[in-house]
């Protein structure tokens, strides 16, 4: 077959090489006549197997005659939903529009590629930049966008003439051009071709079957004509001012409990970083949260300080052309009253952070509209405004839903249904939220990952155990909590014959399965961590390996890494050795039932031998610790008892601490640390190591104060004045002082971050008070502690190094990922344990218990319940009630309500209970019993005793 090629015309340019040369760079676009239509009923076009149907008929009030569509750029971003549906096919997707949508949007991109590989959907791709008839060149003074809008146009004028002039039976079959945009409506219309809003063929379809695929409508009329918001710059100005230093480039922190403020975060040199506060409607100027934004400083006259002022955006809609006055004027108010911060205003996006975002549906009061408002579950998002004919099917749904665009005349941004998530308060919706919520990698393994794993059955080869000491003798055991099947520990202590002790932590050794750059190294990498909800798990390596083949279970034969010390019976280290090896472990025991062995004198056998001699070394480190300043800090951790039929929780209590835990502990650090030390000596610049900083002296505000109330000295100037002042810190009849101010000490802690050490020069371990720490001792549920074990399995000689292994601009962002995910799955645990305790406290009705004063607020007080492990608010300006007169004094802190003063620490009896008017944000509310204040505390609930074991509503 004879093809006409035709070359329009050659760029040249040149680019400079790594190596300094110049190399010329030629690009030919060639245009040819050999792309076909794609239409069965074309007779013209010589292809082999046509895409579009003869009969494309869909059952549409508007379209009675066949036709095939031709959507623009914006109609396929912004109504994918539509084009997924069943009923619509036989579509034309034109190159332009698929490089478009390309550049635009990844994931609707991908959701286009999957329609067109549907068979069933008579998707065909034209590649109309390519086609002699069809391919156009930018116009002097024609904006990109104005050129592809002329390209689609000039394409479908090409398809409608092609057809005609067809000679097939094609009559009636026509082209229509789907376009929400005015503009090119208008000019569409004067070249005469047939076009639609793409919702009118939607909405006038017969027969469209599931009712979720209609819900998206074109957001683009959903406007006012007053502008509410300033301009965005463009990014070349923005580039311009960032670089002259006009203005300031950072991530916007939107406020959870003041819609009207936030905060960008500029990163300056090194550790240096300023924050600038936003305050105001105007100001905000359309960020949304963790967006990278461009701030420029308002006059030094200007600066306000934060507002003290709780400002949720709820209700009913604002209209667009009213104005925030009241609001705005509380927010002043309170401003006024305290210090100023640097203050500016947004005056531009450099890129958007953008993700799905789950929430509700508040459904308009306005019968038969459909503008409806969607509230997300993340109070620092705004409500999102969407178009939808089914409010009332998504009535008490949690639901998925996607910003599109922010216009300036638009009070709200505009977005689309994105997906339903299931029933709000049901267990399973709740929890599926709260992982997309905190972004927790938790689809099953796909394919890929589980081909990596090993075949079963399984078993240690001769080969295996060339590089690995046979341990296998060693009287070995674990120590975990109940239920624990990932278990990444074991510990062995043996008396040698020259009278020293030999103890050993051997850790699993899954760096021997997971190898570097594969699937499975990949998705471990990426979800960085396991996650432990209430009653669930979501590994960070597949099952067979975390509950099995890594698990060091015992009476099987397990690989394992492990640091083995000589020790006096000081615990003073004598040697220390790693190695690769093979264990068996002897028992797998919980701490109650090591403790038990421990105390239980007729017992004698190697295991409990071994145990006591750990326990017993384990004391004198930690006493060591101590005594170098490492800080003993307190936190209450809460466990569910579940129901094992409802899988409800029936009981919640405060997890108890024994030796055991603490003896389990104080080898896992001694391993880190020996482990961390080995690394950096053999890897000074590609160490994987983990830090804590010291925190700035003003976090410590709160704890001086608290102590300072009760005639207590706290010294802040080190870790070890810090621990040796806590230890010292006793109030005569009041035993749970000194927990309180401990629990009180963590909150003041800066979080603990990963690092690689080529890109930092501080190490110190504030908390541990250890010049050198790292993460060795988890790796079926940690992945920092892979990259540790392949580090330090490079340095014993035991495996091979790669290059992104010592990479350290790879590491650090690598440190960087995990970092996050690891605090994310901390925020994901927590907000698991807030919606047990909310379905705990859903059947009790009200409680009444004592707790203690942890801080003093404006309007309220926060109370800590030590039985519950349970924190809540005590609100005493509340909607329904007068407020009472109130005097704080900040430097107390402390709060006058009436007559009655409240200090950090008072002793109070609250009631417990769950409000649930808000579904979405249902909350423990506690009021106050005792102090009694009239009008302000609330009489005793008489609780009744619970006869038999609740069960909840599901």
């Amino acid at each position: 077959r004879a093809f006409i090629f035709i070359m329009l015309k050659s760029k040249t340019f040149v680019k400079k090489t790594r190596s300094g040369g110049v190399m010329k760079i030629v690009r030919e676009h060639y245009l040819r006549d050999d792309i076909w239509c794609g239409s069965e009923v074309c007779a013209e076009c010589k292809q082999e197997s046509a895409v579009l149907q003869r009969d494309a008929c869909i059952e549409s009030n508007l379209c009675t005659y066949p036709h095939y569509l031709i959507p623009d750029t914006n109609v396929v971003l912004h109504q994918i939903d539509v084009l997924e549906d069943p009923v619509i096919r036989n579509v034309i997707i034109l190159q332009t529009v698929l490089q478009e949508v390309r550049h635009r949007s990844a994931p609707v991109y991908k959701r286009l590629k999957d329609i067109i590989h549907e068979k069933e959907k008579h998707f065909y791709t034209f590649t109309n930049e390519h086609h002699r008839d069809t391919f156009i060149e930018r116009e002097p003074g024609e904006s990109a966008n104005d050129r592809n809008d002329r390209a689609i146009r000039v394409a479908t004028k090409w398809y409608s003439q092609h057809l005609k002039t067809s000679e097939s039976d094609a009559e009636g079959l026509k082209v229509v051009l789907l376009t929400n945009d005015q503009g090119n409506t208008q000019k569409a219309e004067e070249s005469s071709l047939l076009v639609y809003k793409c919702m009118w063929s939607m909405f006038s379809i017969r027969g469209s079957t599931d009712p979720f695929k209609k819900l998206c409508v074109s957001t683009n009329e959903i406007t006012s004509s007053k502008v509410l918001f300033p301009e965005h710059l463009p990014l070349s100005r923005i580039q311009a001012g960032i670089k002259s230093g006009s203005f300031l480039q950072g991530s916007f922190r939107a406020s959870r409990d003041n819609y009207l403020e936030a905060t960008v975060f500029v990163q300056g040199e090194g550790e240096d970083s300023t924050e600038v506060l936003i305050q105001g409607l105007q100001n905000l100027n359309r960020a949304v949260h963790q967006d990278v934004v461009a701030v420029q400083l308002l006059p030094r006259n200007q600066w306000v300080a934060p507002s003290a002022v709780v400002l949720q955006d709820e209700g009913t809609a604002k209209d667009d052309d009213a104005e925030e006055e009241e609001e705005e004027k509380a927010l002043r108010i309170s401003a006024a009253e305290a210090a100023s911060k640097p203050t500016g205003k947004i005056v531009g996006i450099i890129k958007r952070s953008w993700r799905p975002y789950c929430g509700m549906l508040n459904a308009s009061q306005i019968k038969e509209s459909t503008r409806h408002l969607f509230t997300p579950a993340d109070r620092r998002i705004p409500r999102i405004r969407i178009e939808t004919r089914q409010s009332s099917t998504l009535a008490g749904q949690r639901i998925m839903v996607a910003i599109d665009g922010w216009p300036k005349h638009s009070r709200y941004p505009n977005g689309h249904f994105v997906r339903s998530l299931g029933s709000a308060g049901e267990k399973d919706t709740e929890q599926e939220v709260l992982l997309l919520e905190h972004d927790v990698p938790h689809q099953d393994f796909s394919q890929a990952v589980l081909s990596f794993l090993p075949k079963m059955p399984w078993a240690i080869t001769p080969e295996d155990m060339v590089k690995r000491e046979d341990l296998r003798h060693l009287t070995v055991c674990s120590v975990d909590p109940p239920g624990c099947t990932d278990i990444d520990d074991a510990l062995h202590c043996r008396e040698l014959d020259n009278g020293n002790l030999e103890v050993g932590v051997h850790i699993a050794d899954v760096s021997h399965f997971i190898r570097p750059g594969n699937a499975m190294d990949k998705e471990a990498a990426n979800r960085g961590t396991t996650v432990y909800l209430c009653g669930k798990r979501i590994d960070m390596v597949p099952e067979l390996l975390s509950s099995n083949l890594c698990s060091l279970r015992s009476n099987v034969e397990r690989m394992a890494f492990s640091c083995i010390w000589e020790m006096n019976d000081k615990a003073e280290i004598l040697k220390t050795r790693f190695t690769k090896s093979v264990i068996n472990s002897k028992a797998s025991l919980t701490y109650a039932e090591a403790q038990m062995r421990i105390d239980d004198t007729t017992m004698n056998d190697d295991i409990t031998q071994s145990l006591r001699g750990l326990n017993k070394l384990a004391k004198i480190l930690k006493r060591q610790r101590i005594e170098k300043g490492a800080l003993t800090l307190s936190s209450l951790e809460v466990r569910f008892h579940i129901d094992s039929e409802t899988h409800d929780p029936i009981d919640l209590q405060t997890k108890e601490l024994m030796e055991t835990n603490s003896m389990v502990e104080e080898f896992m650090l001694l391993a880190n640390i020996s482990v961390a030390q080995k690394i950096y000596d053999e890897f000074p610049d590609c160490a994987m190591l983990r830090k804590h900083p010291a925190p700035p002296p003003s976090n410590y505000d709160i704890l001086l104060k608290a102590a300072k109330s009760k005639n207590v000295e706290i010294h802040t100037d080190s870790a070890k004045a810090l621990a040796d002042s806590l230890d010292g810190a006793k109030v005569d009849g009041f035993p749970y002082f000194n927990t309180l101010l401990r629990i009180l000490a963590t909150r003041c802690m800066m979080q603990a971050v990963y690092f690689c050490s080529g890109m930092d020069s501080d190490f110190h371990h504030y908390g541990l008070a250890s010049p050198i720490y790292t993460h060795f001792t988890s790796p079926i549920r940690r992945y920092a502690d892979i990259i540790v074990h392949r580090l330090l399995a490079v340095a014993i000689a035991a495996d091979s190094t790669y290059p992104d292994l010592m990479d350290k601009h790879k590491q650090s962002a690598l440190a960087n990922n995990l970092n996050y995910r690891h605090k994310m799955s901390q925020y994901a645990q927590r907000a698991s344990v807030a919606f047990h305790t909310q379905l705990f406290f859903k059947s009790r009705g009200i409680l009444n218990e004592a707790g203690y004063v942890l801080f003093v607020r404006k309007n309220a007080i926060i109370v800590l319940i030590p039985k519950f492990g349970l924190e809540g608010t005590v609100f005493f300006d509340t909607k329904d009630k007068a407020a009472p007169n109130l005097v704080f004094d900040e430097e107390g802190p402390t709060l006058k309500v009436e007559q009655h003063n409240f200090c950090i620490f008072d002793k109070v009896k609250v009631t417990i209970s769950l409000d649930a008017s808000n579904i979405q944000h249902q909350k423990i509310r506690m009021a106050l019993i005792d102090p009694v204040i009239p009008g302000v505390s609330v009489p005793a609930p008489d609780v009744e005793p619970q006869a038999k074991k609740p069960k909840l509503d599901r």
